[in-house]
């Protein structure tokens, strides 16, 4: 499929460079040729011939890249007046942004053939798991909202603040599969870039693929200011009675939905005066995302506070009820687990990367790290509903059967 995709367009390239494949006029030419991403022209001996980048994932399209005619009329390749590749070499690196470039240079430059084809098989298969993981938490947490919403017996506190994390969930996880669909559609169009280098996707729309982002990004930071509510409301209900009351949804929405409005504007303000790139694919790479980072590491950092806080009080609980050490220590590990996903503080890890000059480390690391990215709504609702037989209650009831008994009991007592 692929092969003959791209001898249809080598056809379509020769097509558009008619008589003059060959060079106008006397004197030595490199023949116009077809690199399988664009189409050049034939080109005087001894001279450089330039056009701009494809607007591809990395690449700033407002660049250039360049092919080299040697003396003898023959393409050059990568390495100086080598001619042993008749189709010679296209010099992209010119078309990377700096931040994909510094990237792309510590993962592959210079580095032994068996570390490259390991690292682009690490990039292959945490990608091919994220899709699937963000497919599965899509299904998980569409199941859980209905029931939340469906059963009017279910509505308390709670879950109240459970449907906006997981509603929160939906959109960033609905906006991420948009997006790698976008990223597929955009490899397979690539392949019909050799005459006008224009793609019909997101990433061929500056202002649409900046929002889109901005989007994206606005809907990580709701989630982890939900999943801070989480901690707050369950924090105060344990160790702090005098919190116990209804808590106020108002001061809940505007800090779950509205505070994350200013962090992304300001973010998003800071990429339109800095960023040189006419769209966003590669931000993570800027050091601005720390504007956004250093809220969601605030989050976990506090969660891990309220975890701390909580273990202490289930602990101190436990030992007053005569409970062996070796339980007691069962159910403080249990009840961290159960909430470990919730607060948020597995995102921790992703956000420790390694060196990728240890290949296994980093490739431990990356798997670790998409598992628990993709897989972080499908682990929620599974807890939460689908497995609730063993969920932490707030007052340390005995773990429920089933997620329906386990939520109503629940609602009962707040």
């Amino acid at each position: 499929m692929a092969a003959s995709i791209l001898y249809e367009n080598a056809e379509k390239c020769f097509e558009h460079l008619g008589r003059d494949a060959f060079g106008k006029g006397d004197g030595l030419y490199c023949n116009g040729t077809f690199d399988s991403i664009l189409c050049w022209p034939a080109t005087k001996a001894g001279e450089v011939v330039r056009q701009k980048c494809p607007r591809l994932r990395g690449l700033d399209p407002n660049r250039f890249s360049e092919r080299r005619c040697g003396l003898d009329g023959y393409w050059l390749g990568k390495y100086q007046n080598e001619t042993s590749n008749t189709n010679g070499w296209t010099n992209y690196t010119g078309c990377y942004i700096p931040e994909v470039w510094d990237i792309y240079s510590k993962m592959f430059v210079d580095k032994p053939e068996a570390t490259k084809l390991a690292l682009k098989s690490i990039a292959y298969g945490t990608r091919t798991m994220e899709i699937v993981g963000l497919t599965i938490s899509l299904v998980s947490l569409l199941i859980s909202s209905f029931v939340f919403l469906y059963f009017r017996s279910l509505k308390c506190h709670r879950t109240r603040i459970h449907k906006n994390l997981f509603g929160a969930m939906i959109i960033q996880v609905v906006i991420r599969l948009l997006l790698y669909i976008d990223q597929f559609v955009s490899q397979q169009e690539s392949q019909y870039l050799m005459v006008d280098g224009r793609l019909s996707v997101i990433t061929s729309i500056p202002s649409l693929c900046k929002t889109v982002y901005s989007l994206l990004e606005y809907t990580k930071t709701v989630c982890f200011m939900w999943m801070f509510l989480e901690g707050f409301y369950l924090h105060n209900m344990i160790v702090v009675s005098v919190f116990s009351g209804n808590p106020n949804y108002k001061l809940y929405y505007l800090l779950g939905w509205g505070s994350p409005i200013v962090s992304t504007g300001v973010w998003a303000t800071v990429m339109i005066f800095y960023s040189e790139s006419s769209c966003w694919l590669s931000y993570y790479f800027f050091p601005y995302i720390w504007i956004m980072d250093g809220q969601r590491l605030a989050v976990i950092v506090i969660n891990l506070t309220f975890l701390f806080n909580i273990m202490r009080i289930l602990i101190t609980k436990l030992r007053e009820s005569h409970t062996n050490e070796a339980e007691t220590l069962r159910k403080a590990v249990k009840a961290a687990i159960v909430l470990l996903p919730l607060l948020g503080i597995t995102n921790f890890v992703v956000m420790i990367e390694p060196s990728q000059e240890n290949v296994a480390l980093f490739g431990t690391w990356a798997y670790i790290s998409y598992f628990l990215i993709s897989f972080q709504g499908f682990g929620i609702s599974l807890i939460y509903c689908f497995l609730n037989s063993e969920r932490t209650h707030v007052d340390y009831q005995d773990f429920q059967k089933n997620c329906l008994e386990g939520l109503m009991s629940q609602c009962r007592q707040t």
